[in-house]
């Protein structure tokens, strides 16, 4: 088989650019069209409240966050399209085991990030927001502004989605020769002391409960690492 052409640094950044370019492409259509459901989408990332609604604690809170919502769902729709640009630009460089490695994890990466944050989403949040409202309820008025709550809901459902991806990372790691299934259960202890801080400071409330509610799918998936780090 003949070997491929390799580009020259000219052809390299206009491939660059014609991806960057259709990159911002798809993200500015998704984006628009977040803005045309940013509400819906607000009232999804608020409903764990129940009854209680977020303050706006300023004049423009409420055309921040609406932005910030739409910004961040557009981004989330686009980023099949993001991914497949990224790649399409270095599977080039890769060899074709790399690729192969690359295509089998991808959209495994892709499934586990969206179960990580469905968890956070209908297990962590329904746990943690009525605790975070009972606490001291009977001497503090719980007032929660909307804009640092959507930071707060935001940012736990990347980081859980985002620690979800563990198993296949450690797949990954294992294909490459990096980590060892052995290496791997030899430090188990480690690993389960290391979760356990990932735990107490992704833990919205810091309470043990919550701790252990996030620290037992955190320990199920390292194990699950393990056994594919086993099939690598």
């Amino acid at each position: 088989m003949a070997e491929e052409r390799k580009l020259t640094l000219i052809e390299h950044l206009e491939e660059l650019r014609d991806r960057l370019i259709k990159s911002a492409i798809a993200l500015t259509i998704t984006t628009l069209f977040s803005f045309v459901f940013a509400k819906q989408f607000l009232e999804i990332l608020i409903a764990p409240m129940g009854e209680t609604p977020p303050v706006s604690p300023s004049p423009t809170a409420n055309i921040i966050v609406f932005t910030k919502v739409a910004l961040i769902s557009g981004v989330a729709l686009a980023m099949p399209v993001l991914v497949y640009q990224l790649i399409s630009f270095i599977a080039p460089g890769l060899t074709a085991q790399e690729r192969r490695y690359l295509y089998l994890v991808l959209p495994g990466a892709t499934v586990s990030f969206v179960v990580g944050v469905t968890f956070a989403y209908f297990v962590m949040l329904p746990a943690a927001i009525p605790f975070l409202e009972g606490f001291l309820s009977d001497i503090i008025k719980p007032s929660w502004f909307i804009d640092r709550y959507i930071s707060f809901v935001t940012s736990l459902l990347f980081w859980v989605g985002l620690s979800f991806e563990t198993p296949l990372l450690i797949f990954f790691l294992a294909k490459l020769g990096i980590v060892t299934p052995a290496v791997l259960s030899r430090y188990r202890r480690y690993a389960i002391l290391i979760i356990a801080v990932i735990a107490a400071v992704a833990t919205p409330t810091h309470d043990p409960f919550n701790m252990i509610l996030l620290m037992m799918p955190l320990i199920l998936l390292y194990e699950i690492g393990i056994l594919l780090a086993k099939l690598a």
